[in-house]
């Protein structure tokens, strides 16, 4: 696991899954963190955006507490990411983006 290696404290998979499913951990951040979203074609800000959205349109609410808060770092506001999740209500359907707004909520106000 060498991404994990170079960091000052464990990934967020590391301490989830470390002792358990250090595979997992290892293809999260040296694959999925330490190359897909290091390539230039898209602005981190833009993969956070769409990995909002297919977090949102799949339902996969737990994940979105964490990408929330890196889409805030990559620079997406709170309102570009409301009004993403409030645009996929018609896409996903209403359950989806009302799931998706009930984390939004609590990332952002802490409800």
């Amino acid at each position: 696991m060498a991404g994990n290696a170079e960091r000052a404290e464990p990934s967020g998979a590391a301490k989830m899954f470390g002792d358990f499913a250090p595979a997992l951990v290892a293809y999260t951040d040296d694959v999925l963190f330490g190359q897909v979203w290091k390539r230039p074609e898209l602005s981190p800000k833009e993969r956070s955006l769409v990995t909002v959205a297919a977090l949102t349109t799949s339902g996969n609410t737990d994940q979105l507490v964490y990408h929330l808060g890196l889409a805030k770092k990559n620079g997406a506001t709170e309102s570009e990411l409301i009004e993403a999740i409030t645009h996929l209500a018609f896409y996903a359907g209403w359950p989806k983006a009302m799931s998706a707004m009930a984390v939004a909520r609590q990332v952002f106000r802490g409800d």
